[in-house]
């Protein structure tokens, strides 16, 4: 495992997000609203377009902590939804995923992150824990 210290800073790493991902996402999940995947429904209930699953940004969350702790046990994982990623037509909406290790005690090691799309925070006060 990768040494995690109190203060470090974690390399960001960015994420490309197609509507082919977004379909896959659905029949994995059975998450199937058309917000996510039909951009006349998603414009219609008020959306800038279509937009990811939350919890799908969540697993891009969830793979940029496993890859800095070389997979370590995950013991918490959360966040508030606060912005849409919206996603094109045509190409790929980038989320990027950076953070900072917060405190290591006790066998865990508390990791603050900040996601964003297009410069914009889409998650607020995310974080994870896990065991060192």
């Amino acid at each position: 495992m990768n040494t995690l210290t109190e203060g470090a800073e974690l390399a960001p790493q960015t994420f490309s997000v197609t509507r082919a991902d977004l379909v896959a996402y659905a029949a994995a999940s059975g998450d199937h609203n058309p917000i996510h995947q039909d951009e006349q429904i998603a414009v219609a209930v008020g959306l800038p377009g279509v937009i990811a699953h939350g919890m799908f940004t969540m697993a891009l969350v969830g793979n940029a902590v496993a890859a800095w702790t070389d997979g370590a046990e995950v013991l918490e994982l959360g966040c508030k939804f606060t912005q849409p990623v919206v996603v094109p037509a045509d190409g790929a909406a980038e989320v990027t995923v950076a953070g900072t290790v917060k405190s290591v005690s006790e066998g865990r090691a508390t990791l603050a992150l900040m996601v964003t799309c297009d410069g914009a925070k889409v998650l607020g006060a995310p974080k994870a824990v896990v065991g060192v």
